[in-house]
């Protein structure tokens, strides 16, 4: 029996998270590849809060995905056969090549050979691929925590959340993580090392949040938006600095949702508030990757991945991030 290739394809658009019903998988014959070209077997693929917007027909920073097109993603896989001498087969490789079992590719569409293969293959998508990458730039760069300060975290249990959370400890940082529920809680005070950690969903935030961060925030890394992030912004020290690096709990942005106002404290506490799309820096990678993959081999940096097995798990896969079920990096096994 030859072996064919499933691939999750987007069915219909959506307005707003997208659900189970807005894709369908399809099977088709594993493609060849050409001269110049690999094809490889994905063994992992990523889930990403920011697959929401990659299939909303709303202005984003990248090309919507075309109706009956396969699902954009993540995916790492090892190349099994190959018609280009720079790329033997065996090869573990990192991508975005989709939520689908193979991939032809030309090596322009690799986007790195994967050289720690001493550390699983799982960690090219999560701590030491886009998320821990994410994790270090907008922290670093951005947030320029210094020894000291109180850096606060939302999605703090999540994949780049979690990985922000403990490079400000090694930092020297005070750490404060804001999460929903009491497992995920639990598990950046146990696992993560978050000094202090609420849960949003239990009562008085913004006094829990005072409690917290009595001498303030110097730097809060901002994943949420919505009214998490309109309490943390009311606790911002002098010179803070605010990373916008998603708005997972605003479900939909059209019309705008309405909320208190950020300019007034901007102003008054000379604070800067800036965004970032990870893919607008690429030649950060390298270093950030290195930094990450150290401190994991000498133990200092911690990651949970929660694994789905299967690509029948793929079509509702990105709803149950925004539902909240996922502890850590969400993954896909399909080796």
């Amino acid at each position: 029996m030859k072996p064919i290739n499933r691939q999750v394809l987007l069915a219909s658009r959506p307005d707003g998270i997208p659900q189970a019903e807005h894709f369908l998988i399809a099977e088709t014959p594993v493609p060849q590849p050409r001269a110049g070209q690999v094809l490889i077997r994905n063994e992992w693929l990523s889930v990403e809060p920011a697959m929401r917007g990659w299939v909303s027909a709303v202005a984003n920073y990248s090309e919507p995905v075309a109706i009956d097109a396969v699902m954009r993603s993540f995916a790492a896989g090892r190349i099994v056969q190959s018609e280009h001498p720079d790329w033997p087969v065996g090869t573990p490789v990192t991508g975005l090549f989709g939520w689908q079992d193979y991939a032809v590719v030309d090596p322009s569409g690799i986007q790195r050979r994967i050289e720690e293969t001493d550390l699983p293959l799982s960690t090219a998508l999560g701590v030491l691929g886009i998320n821990g990458v994410t994790a270090h730039y907008g922290l670093l760069q951005l947030g320029q925590p210094k020894a000291g300060e109180t850096v606060v975290v939302s999605t703090a249990a999540g994949s780049v959340g979690s990985c922000v959370g403990q490079i400000a400890k090694l930092k020297g940082c005070r750490t404060v993580g804001i999460t929903g529920g009491e497992t995920k809680r639990q598990l950046c005070l146990d696992r993560f090392g978050y000094d202090d950690a609420l849960d949003y969903k239990a009562p008085a935030l913004a006094q829990r949040l005072e409690n917290a961060c009595a001498g303030g925030v110097d730097v809060y890394y901002d994943n949420t938006a919505g009214e998490i992030s309109d309490a943390v912004m009311a606790r911002l020290n002098v010179g803070a600095r605010v990373v916008i690096c998603g708005t997972a709990s605003v479900s939909n942005w059209t019309p705008s949702p309405q909320g208190p106002r950020v300019e007034r404290h901007l102003l008054v506490k000379r604070a800067r508030m800036q965004g970032f799309v990870i893919f607008d820096h690429p030649d950060y990678y390298a270093g950030a990757r290195a930094d990450l993959a150290g401190w994991l081999r000498e133990g200092r940096l911690e990651y949970v991945e929660e694994v789905l097995e299967g690509i029948e798990r793929a079509p509702d896969a990105i709803a149950g991030l925004y539902r909240g079920e996922n502890l850590g990096k969400r993954l896909i096994s399909i080796a």
